[in-house]
């Protein structure tokens, strides 16, 4: 295990206010490990260099602490959870919320079994399946109080995957890029008609860097009517709007 790696991860997070005791530091430098070291067999990330996974993965997965108020969650959807980003950091931060991992390539699942294992993390979950699938699952349906997703797909796609998820009063959280008004913008009806409210993206930066992120947090204040999500495909070909 890299000590300069840990001690480095230590003082980053404090940017965020964030003060991680040594096992904490100590899973996100075997995250790191391992993540380097599978994606030499596997496409999990373009970014491989410590400090920009430090910076893009890590502290980026965990800006969204600046917005949500983690004491009021008691359970965690990351829905398109990829290499395990934002959903493996936060679980690191708070182990003690349930966490749910969902994502339809199968391979990336094992990889995240794998770091769960690893990191030894309790109270997670890993599922491998389509979003369409799941949001019609009632074990799953409006059972969790903060969703969050950082996957590559427009806001109208991914409210009608995610809103389905989020019970009412809670709330979903999309990871964009910096400029994402227009997107909002297109995106508003469907959120409407999926039972959420948003207010408008949430700038934000992270410190010592020029690393800009946007947030959409979505407030669930009706339930998802039962035809979504669509049929597997339909929301990522016809977005809702």
């Amino acid at each position: 295990m890299n000590t300069n790696n840990i001690s480095n991860i230590i003082d980053a997070f404090k940017k965020l206010d964030i003060e991680l005791n040594q096992r904490q530091a100590e899973q996100f430098e075997i995250f790191y490990e391992f993540l380097v070291e599978k994606n030499k067999v596997m496409n999990l990330t373009a970014i491989t260099e410590f400090e920009d996974v430090l910076n893009k993965h890590f502290l980026d997965s965990l800006m969204i602490l600046r917005h949500i108020d983690m004491d009021k969650v008691g359970n965690v959807l990351d829905m398109g959870t990829g290499a395990g980003f934002p959903g493996i950091p936060l679980k690191i931060i708070f182990p003690e919320i349930p966490f749910t991992l969902a994502d339809s390539l199968n391979k990336r699942i094992l990889f995240l079994n794998e770091v769960i294992d690893k990191c030894g993390l309790e109270k997670i979950e890993t599922i491998h399946t389509r979003a369409e699938e799941l949001g019609r699952n009632k074990i799953y349906r409006e059972k969790y109080d903060l969703v969050v997703s950082r996957a590559v797909a427009n806001l109208s796609t991914l409210s009608e995957y995610c809103l389905p998820f989020v019970k009412k009063g809670g709330v979903f959280v999309s990871y964009k890029s910096a400029s994402v008004e227009e997107e909002y913008e297109k995106a508003r009806k469907a959120i409407t008609l999926l039972g959420g409210q948003c207010e408008g993206p949430v700038m934000d930066r992270i410190p010592d860097t020029d690393l800009e992120r946007s947030f959409l947090i979505i407030k669930k204040v009706k339930n998802t009517p039962g035809k979504y999500p669509r049929k597997a495909g339909l929301p990522g070909k016809e977005p809702l709007g």
